[in-house]
């Protein structure tokens, strides 16, 4: 079967059961094809929620497809491939979380939403890449423990000059993969071009970056300029993406190690097992845990 016919006979069977089908924007391009939603991982769930589908499949990493379930979950959530984690999410757990809150008693938690269900129990707030300026800045508290990026963290810390921002060390291993050495080469390369970088990246990536965002914020800086050249600071996926829907620019990686195997672990075929019920895996969340860690969603959503 080659991808037009499995993606052919995803479509009908996902119309036929009635599947919402959900794809991280760092996922292959032959899956974002068979999406009905394609965004970054808090937008997705925040789409699944209002889809009139009762299964959704996710196509992206297992933090994601959590964050589907605890606001959605009255619904049948799948993760289409259960290998498909973040290392990022995994660097830190409740139990760690608990013991440095003991450390910093007057610290108000805020975790980036590349967290687990479990974590998030004991977190006051949640934020998004494109969120954490805007949710830390209307805090009323000026003592803040940023989990569990690093990277992000210090970017919001340093337009943050009024807060108190306690890091720890993590961060995404693969926009950790490009540097100044990285940076420099680019420019080299490509002197006309803009370059365009996730707040996951280092700091001397982002303050040498013309823009910062989301990857959604990414794309959509891309599609709009004027300019004709860009250099993608984030996952290849961004870029392939752009070259398709932006055919008159040219877009450049800032590294070609910006790999995420987690999110390419997922496959045609995986989606398809799913929606054939023959693969995927239920994602399951006691009450408690989904409640306790919707309250730091929902505080986010409060504030704005």
């Amino acid at each position: 079967m080659g991808i037009k016919e499995l993606q052919e006979e995803i479509l009908r069977l996902k119309k036929e059961k009635e599947i919402c089908i959900l794809a991280h924007s760092y996922q292959a391009r032959e899956i974002t094809e068979i999406a009905d939603f394609t965004g970054d991982s808090f937008g997705l769930s925040v789409e699944a929620s209002k889809a009139p589908q009762k299964t959704v499949i996710m196509c992206g990493v297992r933090f994601m497809a959590e964050t589907v379930k605890i606001l959605s979950p009255e619904k049948t959530v799948y993760l289409a491939n259960p290998l498909a984690g973040c290392p990022m999410a995994d660097q830190m757990d409740r139990e760690l979380i608990e013991q440095v809150k003991t450390q910093y008693p007057d610290y108000t938690v805020v975790c980036y939403i590349n967290t687990s269900s479990e974590l998030k129990t004991v977190c006051d707030v949640c934020v998004t890449s494109s969120s954490a300026v805007k949710i830390v800045g209307k805090l009323p508290d000026k003592n803040i423990l940023f989990i569990p990026d690093k990277q992000l963290g210090a970017w919001v810390a340093k337009q943050l000059p009024d807060k108190n921002i306690k890091l720890l060390q993590g961060g995404c291993p693969t926009h950790l993969r490009a540097g100044k050495r990285e940076v420099a080469k680019a420019r080299a390369l490509h002197p006309d071009a803009l370059l365009l970088a996730h707040p996951e990246c280092l700091p001397e990536v982002t303050e040498a970056a013309d823009f910062v965002g989301s990857t959604t914020a990414i794309m959509d800086y891309a599609r709009k300029s004027d300019k004709k050249e860009f250099i993608i600071g984030t996952e290849l996926a961004i870029l392939e993406h752009l070259q398709y829907e932006c055919p008159e620019k040219l877009f450049y990686p800032l590294s070609i190690d910006l790999v995420c195997h987690n999110m390419k672990v997922t496959t045609l075929t995986d989606v398809l097992n799913c929606v054939n019920g023959t693969g995927g895996e239920k994602i399951e969340l006691q009450e408690d845990t989904r409640l306790k860690a919707k309250r730091c969603i929902d505080r986010m959503i409060e504030l704005g």
